[in-house]
């Protein structure tokens, strides 16, 4: 049994809740320490105190906007003083702002692209100081199916296949630190914000997801358990040769 993520730091963006919450859960029950980065700074202190750690374990929350580099530099700095170091980072923050593109706004581009990319940019660059000093580290990126193309998603699809690149780039140029860059781009996956799209569709929540579960051939729709279960395995030793890679964790539903 691997054991790596005992007595490592993880930060993990955006995980307040849903897939970001879920794989922040899985990685204390593995045994590591936890900082949650999360523009909701009440929503993420909450989810610390809901989180499995390990006897020796903390769990520390952070407000903070991850498209503000001031504000990233502070958050990481802040997670080294309060942790004592930093080993793992996912960087899963993410928005949608759906809409065809004639309807889509400057704004709604901008805002997915900074949270999406600049976010993970940001995030990954001061992390990434603290790996490259101690020669190991380990970041992991949230894709999506999406990213293969969406109507209605131009913004989002395109920041989500940019978080493909970024994985490959950063593979290639942090590998020869100890340094693994993966990604996972989840399929339909239950959270508030696939409720939220059926709710912006006019649908029930239950026919959303039906319909969802229909698109793959394992005939059910994802949870962030299924994706954190991914997750906790590439931030793991058991992954140490793998680097630059996107799995997708969408119960087949791209073949």
């Amino acid at each position: 049994m691997d054991e790596s993520l005992r007595r490592t730091v993880a930060v993990v963006t955006g995980a307040a809740r849903g897939i970001g919450l879920g794989i922040a859960t899985r990685l204390a029950a593995e045994g590591a320490s936890i900082a949650i980065i999360d523009l909701d700074e009440a929503a993420a202190s909450q989810a610390v105190k809901s989180l499995p750690l390990a006897p020796a374990a903390k769990a520390y929350a952070i407000g903070a906007d991850i498209s503000d580099e001031a504000a990233v530099e502070a958050a990481v700095d802040g997670v080294v003083d309060e942790l004592g170091g930093v080993h793992v980072l996912v960087n899963n923050a993410g928005i949608t702002r759906d809409g065809l593109v004639f309807k889509l706004t400057e704004n709604d581009w901008d805002l997915v692209m900074n949270v999406h990319l600049k976010g993970a940019f940001l995030m990954t660059r001061a992390a990434q100081r603290h790996f490259v000093a101690q020669r190991y580290g380990k970041i992991l990126n949230l894709s999506s199916t999406s990213a293969l193309g969406k109507r209605g998603q131009a913004n989002y699809a395109t920041a989500k296949m940019g978080i493909q690149g970024l994985t490959r780039s950063l593979g290639i140029e942090l590998g020869p630190f100890g340094i693994n860059v993966n990604a996972i781009a989840p399929g339909f996956i239950v959270t508030e914000m696939t409720d939220a799209t059926a709710a912006r569709l006019k649908m029930d929540v239950q026919e959303f997801r039906k319909i969802g579960a229909e698109k793959n051939p394992i005939k059910r729709v994802g949870f962030p358990d299924d994706v954190a279960a991914a997750a906790a395995f590439l931030c793991s030793d058991e992954a140490s040769y793998i680097t630059g890679q996107t799995l997708y964790v969408d119960g087949g539903a791209k073949l």
